[in-house]
């Protein structure tokens, strides 16, 4: 994963959980992702992308396509595991 984690909030106590991710991008840029894990689908979705202080809404397969070589589903499950394994959270259903 080229990008890196800069900032993050993690909201544990939720139905799902939900994470807010501040990432610094290869080429300097910001991405913002919020992201929760659906217990129900067994899927982490993007709520909400930001880069460079630009609304992407939910979609993110542009960015992990292009700069990461990844899916989607990869690049959050990815990031979801550096964050579960910092507050020693775990899935119930993964």
């Amino acid at each position: 994963m080229l990008t890196k984690i800069r900032k993050v909030k993690f909201e544990k106590e939720r139905k799902n959980p939900i994470y807010n991710v501040v990432m610094e991008c290869p080429d300097g840029k910001e991405l913002f992702v919020k992201f929760d894990y659906t217990y129900a689908t067994k899927n982490f979705w993007p709520l909400e992308v930001n880069y460079n202080k630009k609304n992407y809404g939910a979609k993110l397969a542009w960015y992990t396509r292009e700069v990461e070589n990844m899916t989607v589903e990869l690049f959050l499950e990815t990031i979801a595991s550096k964050i579960n394994k910092k507050y020693n959270f775990v899935l119930q259903h993964l």
